[in-house]
């Protein structure tokens, strides 16, 4: 992986976790991502427009239809990750999403992009795609859904590893701006939250009077993240971006430790090593 590489999925690690901290201090549901959904609408407005302006991307019929089967990935995503919390419990959702999605990422660029995995880059994919499972708690068989929370977590793998692929094309081969891609999937959010947040408007007027700069940072770390990880995917094969990008659940985890009390630092570390070590493998590979 190159340098450039490598410091642009690093600083979406570092925004990713930062919005997911604030997320998690707020502790909101739907309706807190329709907010500061709405709210990163208009803060990268001027950028989308300036992007339209002066690069004048060309969106022929493929380069649309890449648009929408993005915003619809990512939807699909959100709505089965929210059920899967619902239904399935999160200390087994989240670890097996975040750990097969790298995986599937990994598999679907060999298979459909053609990229080539070496030795060492698998030896690196699977050591970060272990250490996140293991730092998230894990497969623990106290959970009351044992069968629907792995499918969830399953389902919503599946989904990152093919909006995290889709993208990629998007971005690399049809040319499409990462900012605009990010930005029409928002907005595709926005629309199907729309009905749930209205019927929560107390709530989200809530969170606007008493998390006002949260809700800011959340609008605008969220999109930068997925945009730096877009560019790094303009010349960096998924099969580096995919597993290395996976250091904002390390990043998160601590900060959850640390900062929000949430304990567990020493069984955690280990586990945190691993991560790092993988993606050392993955950087020099």
């Amino acid at each position: 992986m190159s340098l450039f590489g490598l410091t642009l999925v690093l600083a979406a690690a570092f925004c990713h976790a930062t919005w997911n901290f604030f997320v998690k201090r707020i502790g909101g549901g739907p309706e807190l991502v329709w907010l500061f959904s709405v709210v990163s609408v208009v803060l990268y407005m001027p950028l989308a427009l300036y992007l339209l302006v002066t690069a004048a991307p060309e969106f022929g019929p493929e380069q649309i239809g890449f648009l929408a089967g993005s915003t619809v990935l990512h939807l699909a995503y959100f709505l089965l990750l929210q059920r899967g919390y619902r239904v399935g419990d999160l200390s087994l959702v989240y670890p097996v999403a975040r750990a097969t999605g790298p995986l599937l990422s990994t598999g679907f660029a060999v298979a459909f992009l053609g990229e080539r995995i070496s030795g060492q880059i698998a030896l690196g994919g699977l050591a970060v795609i272990v250490g996140v499972l293991f730092l998230t708690g894990g497969i623990r068989r106290s959970v009351r859904s044992v069968v629907a929370s792995i499918g969830f977590g399953l389902g919503a793998g599946l989904l990152i590893g093919s909006y995290t692929v889709w993208d990629a094309h998007a971005v690399a081969a049809l040319a499409i701006p990462p900012l605009l891609l990010d930005y029409v999937s928002t907005c595709g959010r926005i629309v199907l939250l729309a009905p749930l947040a209205m019927r929560r408007r107390q709530l989200m007027a809530q969170h606007w009077r008493n998390h006002r700069g949260g809700v800011v940072a959340i609008a605008l770390f969220n999109p930068l993240a997925y945009i730096l990880v877009l560019h790094a995917l303009i010349f960096t094969p998924v099969v580096y971006v995919a597993p290395t990008r996976e250091l904002s659940v390390l990043l998160t985890v601590v900060a959850g430790s640390i900062l929000l009390g949430e304990g567990h630092l020493r069984r955690r570390l280990p586990w945190a090593g691993v991560i790092v070590a993988g993606v050392a493998l993955l950087a020099t590979g």
